[in-house]
């Protein structure tokens, strides 16, 4: 029996002002896939652990086996025999792409399994499916940086066009997820489905702007372009005490400061570790005034995406 175990990182997807179209990958947290190509026939899902009994044992209904189905469907072995154990090693529902990092890990699997048929770039509308089935929209920002690693550009979903970026080879994320729930479906619900004008000129030379920035290393341009003024407004109301977890993030050397995913985690982007740690602690100890547990990661952005572990 041929098996592999894979780990797949957690993505910040949006960075404040690309909703939809940028993310980049972290090293901490992550989802592992232990995954067995049995004599069978079918794909079943032997193991979850790590989701609180929250997630689904039918390969119909889990993100990992179906995407999985998709791609054995693309290779012409529909009914191979596939076994799979997911360990949910981040928490579900934090925005940091819990969803996209099993997904990810369940197709980086097969993909291996298979002897890597298709490049991790190609297995992103395989990745694309199991999103549509978490949250109901085949977006790529979470997908596209967890398996192509780094920082990522959706330039276009019809035909889909990726563009891996350029950054600060110093650049650390200080990542605080407060444990408060906010379903990404109801998070998307909230997003005005009309802007004016003006508000989508600001927000255009606000993502060309960071764009401009991770090109020519400049922090202070990062830093200004980091500003949504079309969601941000409305998803930061789910999030407890959102201007003063900015204010202490920014006053304390963040570069720009922002909701990763629909949240509720939040992020700020820095120019090394210890900076990205006294922002963490920080954040922390103004939600433990307000008795609110969190967890929260400093890391690198990640630049392999998945890897095999054994």
């Amino acid at each position: 029996m041929k098996s592999v175990k894979v780990f797949a990182p957690a993505t910040v997807a949006n960075v404040v002002c690309g909703y939809d179209i940028l993310g980049f990958a972290v090293n901490q947290p992550g989802d592992e896939v232990v995954m067995r190509l049995t004599g069978g026939k079918g794909i079943s899902i032997t193991k979850i652990t790590g989701d609180e009994g929250k997630l689904p044992l039918d390969p119909e209904k889990n993100t990992v086996s179906a995407s999985v189905q998709h791609y054995l469907n693309h290779i012409g072995m529909p009914d191979t025999g596939v076994e799979i154990e997911l360990h949910k090693k981040m928490p579900i529902g934090s925005g940091l792409g819990s969803s996209s990092a099993s997904t990810v890990a369940g197709l980086f699997a097969i993909n291996t399994l298979f002897d890597n048929r298709l490049s991790n770039r190609d297995l992103v509308p395989f990745a694309m499916k199991g999103e549509e089935l978490a949250c109901g929209y085949g977006h790529a920002d979470n997908v596209a940086p967890a398996l192509m690693g780094g920082f990522v550009l959706i330039r276009s979903y019809e035909p889909l066009d990726i563009i891996s970026l350029p950054f600060p080879q110093d650049f650390h994320a200080a990542i605080v997820y407060p444990e408060v729930d906010v379903p990404t479906k109801d998070a998307r619900q909230m997003i005005r489905s009309k802007v004016q004008l003006k508000d989508a000129v600001t927000q255009w030379g606000n993502v060309a702007g960071l764009v401009s920035g991770l090109f020519l290393n400049d922090y202070g341009l990062i830093g200004r372009s980091m500003t949504d003024i079309l969601v941000e407004p409305v998803r930061s109301i789910l999030i407890p005490d959102f201007a003063v977890l900015k204010s202490l993030a920014l006053e304390n050397g963040g570069l720009g400061f922002g909701i990763s995913g629909s949240g509720p985690s939040v992020f700020a982007l820095t120019r090394d570790a210890e900076t990205a740690a006294g922002i963490t602690a920080r954040l922390q100890q103004h939600l433990k005034k307000m008795d609110i547990n969190s967890l929260a990661f400093v890391s690198e952005v990640n630049k392999k995406g998945p890897i095999l572990l054994d």
